[in-house]
């Protein structure tokens, strides 16, 4: 393998990477194409001329039935039916309709933990650790009884096809267990991280209505102990759909399940009698129930199937991570992220799963790379965000770490920095294959992502992924290249979500994604086609927040902010700080306060409270200004990117469509938002 020297890369059209001759010949992509050409898919390219990506691409695109057939064949996923011929709809891109589709692979039948669970040997399944270490270890084997022994529990409590169970839980193998046990059933998993607070809780399980809340008694973060317990209690009480609650002995071994109503403990749980037998299912049967980030209310309840999320794992996984047997999967990660569970289906390819509880940087900020060394780790997954910060901290992991095992990093997040490339290629490894990755929660799967057969260039993604129609548009709705513009996706793909939760008229489903260009689904992000047929993401095209590379939604700030007496109204948005690699947001809340009342540090003091203990720390704004009047659009909604783009100077577009544009005057120029130079 051959890495091209910083110096030599004076121009945008050399790469900082190529595979070597041998990783294109024996990458499961190369594989993939030679059993394509077995099966006559390609006929009309020469057997024996290596096929180029694009060509590949546009191949999979127009014989959409044809292409995701020969992967679930190429990855060996377990069904009955399954049937190419059995898609309807196809050419209709528009939310899922039971009679016009699209609807894909209609009559197949399958259970998503069946598949994760295929392996049932003594090679390690999970690997777990936290900030005090390594913690335990399953083989496959082991984590199948396991769930077999949750899944027993949650059918004696009442569990059954179509019900909820929703996880507040750590990034801990009890997690992925009881995610596999819940679809064993034929239920729905559904998962919040245990950094949010009650409200934030309950504005994403109090909509889908759980039978059973699994928790932990507490987590570990930075080295303090987080109580779990009274906020459990909280939304057990809050939630009358939850029957029963099973705690999971994290902080404490001895931890008191009565003090929670309706509560068991993990360990309490025994099989009794026959193990429940996977479920098989529809195709599009639900899975996992996945939230928005709330910029605009609610968090929107994305609903995805389990076939198009196991086809669309297995194909990123395989073909684009180039994932086997033989791997160790680590992504840093909570389990309210879709990386989590992206991750999980690494278990389908009989990869190891590496797991971690904590703070990237505590006890030691080399920590992670402690996790790589130690476990042998060959893909490592982690936010652009993360690998900025291992930049700022002067760390070069390979000198200080044996990661000889790395042959993978996977960075998604944010879009990743021209000098993070550098840094990874200088400071990590000459060797390593950096795929930058971008897709969403919304697909819980990517857009474009990585190529293990193909160069990288300096901050651009790879490759659009297999089977995905993704192109950039203008504003009118042309396709461009070479310029920034609207990601879109132009035609159907099997992990759209098969609904919205609580949407039966799909309005809610349509305004996402289909409100903007006419049967296309836009994305949301800023993003280029390049001239390597690449792409960059320049960020998120709406006004969602993004301090430290995680997407937060301004409507979980107001919810309660404006809970306080003395607060009419606010508006958030980010002031970009810093630039280049170490680039960052920070949060800033102007408030709007009733007459006679000043903005004081006590009630600023009380307003970081109310946010904190109701979403999560990142939540909290840096700076809170008190203001007059906040501009809104003619049909009344605030103006967040208006507001967005005064503080920095910049022209604000469309001013004609709000109702009161002088109130942007009162935003330009503020002494509380200069940064000081360090």
């Amino acid at each position: 393998m051959t890495r091209l020297s910083p110096k030599m890369d004076t121009e945008a059209v050399q790469p900082i990477w190529r595979p070597s001759p041998e990783q294109v010949r024996d990458a499961n992509l190369t594989r993939f194409v030679a059993s394509l050409r077995s099966r006559g898919e390609l006929a009309a390219v020469e057997s024996g001329v290596p096929l180029p990506y694009g060509v590949l691409h546009e191949w999979s695109v127009l014989n959409r039935e044809e292409f995701w057939r020969a992967v679930a064949d190429f990855c060996g996923l377990i069904a009955d039916g399954f049937d190419s011929s059995k898609c309807i709809g196809l050419d209709r891109m528009a939310p899922p309709d039971a009679e016009l589709g699209p609807k894909w692979f209609d009559g197949t039948k399958l259970n998503f933990a069946e598949n994760l669970l295929r392996f049932r040997d003594d090679r390690p399944a999970i690997i777990s650790w936290n900030e005090k270490g390594r913690q335990h270890q399953l083989t496959f084997a082991e984590l199948g009884g396991e769930v077999s022994r949750i899944a027993t529990a949650l059918r004696d409590m009442g569990v059954g096809v179509g019900d909820r169970v929703a996880g507040f839980l750590p990034n801990l193998p009890e997690t992925i267990i009881s995610m596999l046990a819940a679809t064993t059933l034929g239920a729905v998993w559904s998962s919040c991280s245990p950094d949010f607070g009650v409200q934030g809780v309950l504005d994403r399980f109090g909509q889908i209505e759980p039978k059973v809340l699994i928790c932990a008694d507490g987590y570990r973060y930075a080295g303090k102990e987080i109580d779990c317990l009274e906020r459990v209690r909280e939304i057990a009480a809050r939630i009358p759909s939850i029957t029963d609650v099973i705690i999971v002995p994290y902080l404490n071994d001895r931890v008191d399940a009565a003090t929670v109503p309706r509560a068991v403990r993990w360990d309490s749980l025994r099989r009794i009698g026959r193990s429940p037998a996977f479920e098989r299912l529809p195709f599009d049967h639900p899975v996992y129930v996945m939230y928005s980030s709330g910029t605009t209310g609610l968090p929107k309840c994305m609903v995805h199937g389990a076939g198009g999320t196991l086809l669309q794992h297995l194909k990123e996984l395989v073909l684009h991570t180039n994932l086997t047997r033989d791997d160790r999967m680590f992504y840093f990660t909570t389990c309210g992220w879709m990386m989590w569970n992206w991750m999980l289906s690494s278990l389908a390819v009989g990869a190891t799963v590496v797991l971690y509880d904590g703070a990237p940087l505590q006890p030691r900020v080399d920590i992670l790379w402690d996790v790589i060394e130690r476990e042998r780790v060959t893909v490592f997954g982690t936010s652009a965000k993360y690998l900025a910060l291992a930049e700022k901290a002067d760390l070069v992991p390979k000198t200080s770490h044996n990661i000889a095992s790395l042959r993978a990093i996977l960075s998604t997040g944010s879009p990743l920095a021209d000098h993070s490339y550098d840094y990874v290629y200088q400071q990590v490894g000459s060797e390593v294959h950096l795929a930058s990755i971008s897709g969403g929660t919304d697909i819980i799967s990517c857009f474009a992502l990585g190529n293990p057969t193909a160069p990288v260039y300096r901050g651009e993604l790879q490759c659009r992924g297999l089977g995905m129609a993704v192109d950039v548009f203008d504003a009118a709705g042309n396709s461009i290249a070479g310029s920034p513009g609207e990601l879109v996706c132009t035609r159907p793909f099997p992990s759209m979500p098969v609904a919205f939760w609580n949407d039966a008229d799909g309005a809610k489903y349509r305004a996402a994604y289909f409100d903007f260009y006419e049967r296309v689904w836009r994305h949301g992000d800023w993003a280029e086609l390049t001239e390597h047929d690449g792409m960059i993401i320049y960020g998120r095209s709406d006004a969602t927040l993004n301090p430290g590379g995680v997407r937060i939604g301004t409507a979980e700030i107001y919810r309660q902010v404006e809970q306080l007496p003395e607060v009419i109204e606010s508006v958030a948005v980010g002031q970009e700080i810093g630039n280049g690699a170490h680039g960052d947001v920070r949060i800033v809340l102007f408030v709007r306060l009733r007459d006679g009342v000043t903005l004081s540090d006590d009630l600023v003091t009380r307003i970081k409270t109310q946010i904190r203990s109701n979403t999560t720390p990142l939540h909290v704004p840096k700076v809170v200004i008190q203001i007059d009047d906040i501009p809104r659009t003619v049909s009344g909604k605030i103006s967040e990117i208006a507001v967005r783009e005064v503080i920095h100077g910049r022209p604000v577009k469309n001013v004609e469509a709000l109702a009161n544009p002088g109130a942007l005057e009162l935003y330009r120029d503020l002494a509380e938002l200069v940064l000081m130079e360090s």
